[in-house]
Formats: C-alpha cells, structure tokens, sequence
C-alpha cells in the first residue's frame, strides 16, 4: 500500500471577475495549504477495476469521486491495465470549502504516477488536475499559490506570515454550485488582491489580516446564517481576522499569539462540532 498526504486548503482572498463563456466564473484568488490532511492508500489491482473505499458516508464511492476520476483519467491517457484500489481516510469536513475532494483527486494523480511509474513531473500531473475540477491543480502544487482563470492557472508564492489558523465548520454541506448560481456581479465586494500578495511577500501580518476577503461570503452569509453567527462568535472570542473558506461553509480565524488560541477553540465548541486548530503548510511539497 502507498499512502499519500492530501492536505486540506485555505483561501486568503476569493475574487470573482466575471462569468466566462465555458458557463465557469473568472476567478483570481490566494490559497495556502493547511496541516489538516486527508489520507490516500494506493493499492494495485489485477482486475483493472478502480475501487473507492472510505468509511465516511458522505464520500461518494463511485465516478461522482474526484479521486476515482483522477485514477480513471490516468488510465485511460496511457493505457493501464492494472487497476488500483483508493483507500480514503478522511480528516478533512466534506462540502466545506476546504478542497478535502480536490486535495484526494491531487494526492491520487501523484501516488499513481509513482505506482503505475509514469514520469510524469508536477506541471503535467497539475495539467491533468485541471480536468477534473478547478481547485486540483493547485492542489497538486500545495504550498501558498495566486490561482486565476477558473482556478486552474497557478502562480507560485513564498508562504505567508507564520501563525495559528481555527477552522470552524457547521453541520451543513454548502454546494459551490447554488453559492455561484445567486451571485450578483454588480453587488461583488473585490478583495485587494495585490495587497495580499504585497503581505504576503513583505510577511506582513497585520496587512495580511487587513487584506482578507471572499466574493462569494455575502451570498452564502444569506443561504446559511449559522455561517453569520460564527464569523462574530470567532471575532467576539479574539481572532485577528474572521473569513469563510472557499463557498463556505467553514469559516477560519487567523491567530498570531498562541495564548489567544485555546479561549477560542473552547468558545467556539459551544457553537460548532467541526473545529480545528492547524498551522500553515505554506511551502510546496516536492514530488522526490
């Protein structure tokens, strides 16, 4: 068996641009990777079959899973034969804007290019990524990335400020595609973009915390007002700066000194099932 580390994804900034012709929104946006992982075992199979094994029922089993896609497209490009079976041990919320599903689609294309000894390098594995949703080919990368176009054009970035992040996640699925579908252009509240970057070079705190923000927050904010109340329950309890990851709905609380961190930790249980306390990955991995 070979295991993968499939690491879970912030985003520091998430800016909508426009509707594209291909039906996708243009996106520019900042992700950083976090130490909370979903683990991938890879194990081949004589039978060619591609088999799904996970013991959380919200993971689909069958080509719905991103990670099952990400074993078929490899299969077909250059004609395996073997199958593979795709253990996935899941620490990351499912639905909740943390690319849990892009992050195992990532980890399977980079453990079957070692299994099925493909050699392939990280652009083309990231290239084949961007088949299947527009978060995996970052997800290949990891590390601290300007994402643009759908997602899937990845500029690399040296990691952010180093400090404590607070997941919080309610016990509800959000789908990307109903948090799209009600977004009004005309009314889009623009992230500062080049500002973040700027902090993120300069390792600015403060103006990292400054520069954080979400298109997609106010339409989710009115689907899910439990979305609402711990954004002000994290803020209330000390955090630096309060934002929803992704489409929501997990909502992340950045936190420079570690004595801050368990006060909100324990406020936050009183709301919330799903809280974690991860530090940022922000390097890329290697693919040696």
């Amino acid at each position: 068996m070979l295991y993968v580390k499939a690491p879970a994804k912030i985003n520091l900034t998430l800016d909508v641009l426009g509707k594209r012709e291909d039906g996708y929104h243009e996106v520019e946006m900042i992700m950083t990777t976090v130490d909370l992982a979903d683990r991938i075992g890879l194990e081949s199979r004589n039978d060619g079959q591609i088999r799904i094994i996970s013991a959380d029922r919200f993971v689909p089993d069958d080509h719905r899973n991103l990670a099952y896609q990400a074993a078929k497209l490899l299969k077909d490009t250059y004609g395996i034969k073997k199958g593979v079976s795709i253990t996935l041990e899941k620490k990351i919320p499912v639905a909740a804007g943390l690319a849990g599903g892009s992050s195992d689609a990532a980890a399977t294309l980079k453990g079957l290019n070692e299994l099925w000894k493909l050699k392939l390098t990280v652009d083309q594995l990231a290239e084949h990524g961007a088949k299947i949703g527009s978060d995996v080919s970052f997800c290949v990368y990891g590390g601290t990335a300007l994402a643009t176009g759908r997602g899937e054009q990845i500029q690399e970035l040296t990691a952010p400020p180093n400090c404590w992040i607070i997941l919080a996640k309610p016990s509800i699925g959000v789908s990307t595609a109903d948090v799209y579908g009600g977004l009004k252009l005309h009314e889009v509240i623009h992230p500062d973009t080049k500002a973040m970057i700027r902090a993120i070079q300069e390792k600015d705190y403060e103006l990292m915390c400054e520069s954080m923000g979400n298109a997609l927050e106010s339409v989710t904010l009115k689907l899910h007002p439990e979305v609402s109340t711990i954004k002000e329950q994290m803020t209330k309890f000390g955090a630096d700066a309060v934002l929803m990851s992704g489409s929501g709905p997990t909502v992340f609380g950045v936190v420079q000194h570690e004595s801050r961190v368990n006060r909100i930790y324990n406020g936050l249980r009183g709301f919330c099932d799903e809280v974690y306390v991860v530090r940022l990955l922000g390097e890329r991995d290697s693919l040696d």
